[in-house]
C-alpha cells in the first residue's frame, strides 16, 4: 500500500479488440470529436446541485470505465484504471440572459461541447456540465468518448444517475449493488477467450459468408463522392402511424420474425430498386453484451454486424423476410467476432 506521499497506483490492463481500434483511430486523426458521444437531458423542477456532484461523483466511483485514460506498451495500447479520478461537474449560468435567447445559447454550448475533443493519454474521457436556465429549468451534458462508451452505457449512466440522486437527496446510501465485474475484467476474458478453436469458428463463418467476390453496392446519386471524407451527416426523423405500427407487429408474429427483421427487409428491398443489384451487405450496429455481468457496466461493447441478403428469384416480402431472419440469426450467433479483425 502507498503512503499519503506517494502517488498512488494505477492498474494496466489490455485494451479490448473495439478499444484498439478507436485507440488507432485516435492516433491516425488525432483530436477529432468523431467519436464523442453527447447527451442532453432537460431537468424540470427543484435542483440541488452539491446533490447531483456526489451522484456523479459515485458513478465515477463505480465505474472504473470512467477512470480510464490510454497509454502504449511495447507499442500496443493498453488501458490505464486510475483509483481515483475527480470529474467536476462545469456549471454554466445562463439565468441572466434574456428569456428569449436562453435555448439558443444553451444550443450553442451544447453544440460547442459535443465537438471538444478528449485526450486518450492525459483523459478524463467523461465531461458533465449543467446549463441553469432559471431557479427549475435545467439542460445537463453528458459527453463520454466512444472508447470507454456506447449507446447502451448511457442508458446506464442516466438509470444510475437517478437512482443514486435521489437516495442521496433523501441522506441515504446508494442503493445500487457493486457490480459484478468491471469492463477491463471483459477486455481481459475477450482477449483469452476469443483465440484458438473459438477464434477459428467464428473466422470461418464469416469467411464463407463474405469470402470470394463481396458486391459494392451502386447506388445513383447526385452528386460525385468527395475525394475525402467530410463527417458532415445528417439525420431525418418520421414518425410511423399507430395502424401501420398495428400491422408491422401482426406481420412479426405471423411470420415469426421480430420488428427489426421486418424493417431491414423493407430496407434491402429499397436498396434493390435503387441499385437493381441481388447480392446486397448491410452493416447494423449490436449491443454484443452477451453475457449478464455485462448489462449494467459503462463500457464499450458494441460491435458491427454485417448481414448478407440474397434477393436473387424475384421472392415475395413474405419470402425475403424468411430469408434475413436465417442469416441476421446466423449472424447474432457469430457476433463475437471483433469486425476490424473481420476487416
Amino acid at each position: 500500500m502507498n503512503n499519503e506521499n506517494e502517488e498512488q497506483e494505477v492498474y494496466i490492463f489490455p485494451t479490448s479488440y473495439a478499444q484498439q481500434r478507436l485507440w488507432f483511430l485516435d492516433q491516425f486523426e488525432p483530436g477529432s470529436p468523431f467519436y464523442n458521444i453527447p447527451t442532453a437531458v432537460k431537468i424540470t423542477g427543484t435542483l440541488d446541485i452539491p446533490v447531483l456532484e456526489d451522484t456523479i461523483a459515485e458513478i465515477v466511483y463505480r465505474h472504473e470505465s470512467l477512470r480510464t485514460t490510454f497509454d502504449t506498451e511495447n507499442g500496443d495500447p493498453v488501458q490505464v484504471i486510475n483509483p481515483e479520478m475527480e470529474i467536476p461537474l462545469k456549471i454554466i449560468d445562463l439565468s441572466n440572459v434574456p428569456e428569449d435567447g436562453r435555448e439558443a445559447e444553451s444550443l450553442r454550448l451544447a453544440n460547442n461541447e459535443a465537438r471538444t475533443p478528449f485526450d486518450l493519454k492525459t483523459g478524463p474521457l467523461f465531461r458533465a456540465t449543467l446549463i441553469k436556465l432559471d431557479e427549475k429549468e435545467f439542460v445537463m451534458l453528458v459527453t463520454m468518448h466512444h472508447i470507454i462508451s456506447d449507446g447502451w452505457s448511457i442508458g446506464v449512466f442516466m438509470r444510475e444517475i437517478s437512482i443514486i440522486y435521489q437516495a442521496f437527496s433523501q441522506d441515504k446510501d446508494c442503493p445500487l449493488p457493486d457490480l459484478p465485474i468491471q469492463y477491463a475484467d471483459f477486455s481481459t476474458w475477450q482477449r483469452d477467450w476469443l483465440s484458438g478453436e473459438v477464434l477459428e469458428k467464428q473466422l470461418n463463418y464469416w469467411k464463407e459468408k463474405l469470402g470470394n467476390d463481396l458486391p459494392i453496392l451502386e447506388l445513383p446519386t447526385d452528386k460525385p463522392r468527395p475525394a475525402m471524407q467530410s463527417a458532415r451527416g445528417a439525420s431525418l426523423s418520421i414518425e410511423i402511424p399507430g395502424t401501420v405500427q398495428k400491422g408491422l407487429h401482426k406481420l412479426t408474429r405471423q411470420e415469426g420474425i421480430t420488428p427489426f427483421m421486418a424493417l431491414l427487409s423493407a430496407f434491402y428491398i429499397l436498396l434493390n430498386k435503387y441499385s437493381l443489384q441481388d447480392d446486397i451487405t448491410v452493416g447494423t450496429p449490436i449491443a454484443n453484451r452477451t453475457q449478464t455481468e455485462t448489462e449494467g457496466l459503462i463500457g464499450f461493447f458494441i460491435n458491427t454486424l454485417v448481414i448478407r441478403a440474397d434477393l436473387s428469384g424475384d421472392p415475395s416480402f413474405k419470402e425475403l423476410a424468411q430469408r434475413i431472419r436465417k442469416t441476421t440469426l446466423e449472424s447474432y450467433a457469430h457476433q463475437d467476432l471483433p469486425f476490424e479483425m473481420l476487416v
